[in-house]
C-alpha cells in the first residue's frame, strides 16, 4: 500500500515528505494507522550522523495511533485497538525472559538493523529501492508495519496525542531513575540537561521521594520550568560553578546520584565530579562524545559507579500505563512538555528542538483524530 513518510535521504539532509510503498504485512506483524509521533533526540542523532545507519531511512519510534490489521500469528490485540509504540525485542531470549527486554540479543538488529532479520525492508521507493526502518516502526509515516512486542495497548480515552512520546524519551529519563537507579527515599539526585528526558527523571526522583533534586542546564526557562516540576534547586552551568554550587548545596558531600542527559564530555566529567562518596553517574544520551577519567582517582578510591542503562531497563508494557496513570493522578505532568506540530512541519519541529525553543515536539499526523 501506499503511504506517507517524513524520508532522511543522506546524513544530515532534512526530512522530506515522499510517498512510499509499504510492503505486505507479515504473519507476525500488525499494521498501526500513525496519529501521532513525537521526535526525540535520538531521531537528531542519527539524523546529523552521531550513530551510523543505513540510508535513506524513515524515523521516529515515539509512535501512537490505532490497529488496522493484525498477522495470522499474531495473539494479543486487534483492529480498533488504540496504540503506543516503544522499542523492540524478542521475548524469548533469557534477558527477555528475566524481565529486561531492554538487554534482549536481538536488541541491535531488531530496533537499529533498518530491515527484517531475513533482510527485506518495510519500505521501498517509487523505484524498487529499500528505505530502512526505525525500532521497527518509524513512526514519522501515516502507516507503520510493527511487531506485537512494539506495542502497548492504551484506553480509548487516552488522548494519542498527548501519550505518543511516553515510548521512548519520557519512559527512557523516568525509568531510569526506577529501574536503573532505584534511589532511596531522602537521597539526592543531580540531573544535568532538562529536556525532555531529564525532566522525567527529574518528575521520578521527585516520585521517589528524593529530598534534594538538582537541575543543571543553560537555559534559565527551562531551569524555571525544572523548579516548577519539583527541583529543589537550579543551576546554570553557563554562569555557575557546578562542582562548587553542588558541593555547598550539599554540605561538601556531593549528590547520591546523577544522571547525564546531554552526552557532551565536559558535563558528563561535571556529573562525575558532582557524585559524593559511593555515588552512581548514569548517562543516558546517545552521543558521539566520549567521557574520560582515570579509574583510581575517579571511580575506585571514592567507590562511585557509572552504570549503563539502556531504555530505563523498562518493560514498555507495564511502565507506560504507570505513567499514564501518575499523569492522571497530577504527579507526572509531562503535557508541560509537550508542543503540537502539523506532520508536514516537522523540519520546524526538528529545529525548535534543537535550539531548545521546544522541549518535546509531537507530530500530528492524522489531524481527523478526536478522543
Amino acid at each position: 500500500m501506499k503511504i506517507t513518510a517524513a524520508v532522511v535521504n543522506h546524513v544530515n539532509a532534512p526530512y522530506q515528505l515522499e510517498t512510499l510503498e509499504l510492503t505486505a504485512l507479515r504473519q507476525d506483524e500488525v499494521r498501526v494507522r500513525l496519529v501521532a509521533s513525537g521526535i526525540c533526540h535520538s531521531d537528531e542523532a542519527i539524523r546529523v550522523g552521531d550513530e551510523e545507519y543505513f540510508f535513506p531511512a524513515v524515523l521516529g519510534h515515539e509512535g501512537a495511533g490505532i490497529v488496522e490489521e493484525v498477522g495470522s500469528a499474531v495473539n494479543g490485540v486487534k483492529a480498533g485497538d488504540h496504540v503506543l509504540m516503544s522499542y523492540a525485542y524478542c521475548g524469548h531470549c533469557h534477558p527477555c525472559r528475566q524481565g529486561h527486554p531492554s538487554h534482549c540479543q536481538d536488541w541491535g538488529m531488531m530496533n537499529a538493523g533498518g530491515f527484517r532479520a531475513d533482510g527485506s525492508a518495510i519500505h521501498l521507493k517509487p523505484d524498487g529501492s529499500k528505505v530502512s526502518n526505525m525500532f521497527f516502526q518509524s513512526s514519522f509515516a501515516t502507516y507503520a508495519h510493527t511487531a506485537f512486542n512494539n506495542l502497548i495497548v492504551v484506553d480509548k480515552s487516552a488522548d494519542l496525542r498527548l501519550v505518543a512520546p511516553l515510548g521512548c524519551g519520557l519512559l527512557t529519563g523516568s525509568s531510569t531513575v526506577f529501574n536503573g537507579l532505584k534511589p532511596q527515599p531522602g537521597s539526592t539526585i543531580a540531573i544535568f540537561g532538562t529536556g525532555a528526558v531529564g525532566l522525567a527523571a527529574m518528575m521520578a526522583a521527585k516520585i521517589s521521594g528524593c529530598r534534594q533534586i538538582v537541575a543543571v542546564d543553560i537555559h534559565d526557562s527551562r531551569l524555571a520550568l525544572a523548579r516548577e516540576l519539583g527541583a529543589t534547586d537550579v543551576i546554570n552551568s553557563a554562569r555557575e560553578d557546578v562542582a562548587g554550587t553542588i558541593a555547598s548545596l550539599t554540605q561538601g558531600h556531593g549528590v547520591n546520584y546523577a544522571i547525564d542527559t546531554t552526552g557532551v564530555s565536559a558535563v558528563m566529567k561535571s556529573a562525575l565530579d558532582a557524585l559524593a562518596i559511593g555515588g552512581t553517574l548514569v548517562p543516558v544520551a546517545l552521543t558521539r562524545h566520549d567521557l574520560t577519567f582515570n579509574p583510581l582517582r575517579h571511580l575506585i578510591a571514592s567507590s562511585k559507579r557509572i552504570v549503563g542503562v539502556l531504555m530505563g531497563d523498562a518493560i514498555p508494557q507495564v511502565s507506560v500505563p504507570q505513567l499514564i496513570d501518575w499523569h492522571q493522578r497530577g504527579l507526572f505532568p509531562f503535557e508541560k512538555l509537550v508542543k503540537f506540530y502539523d506532520f508536514a512541519d516537522i523540519n520546524q519541529a526538528r529545529e525548535d528542538s534543537a535550539k531548545g525553543v521546544t522541549i518535546k515536539p509531537v507530530l500530528i499526523i492524522d489531524k481527523s483524530y478526536s478522543v
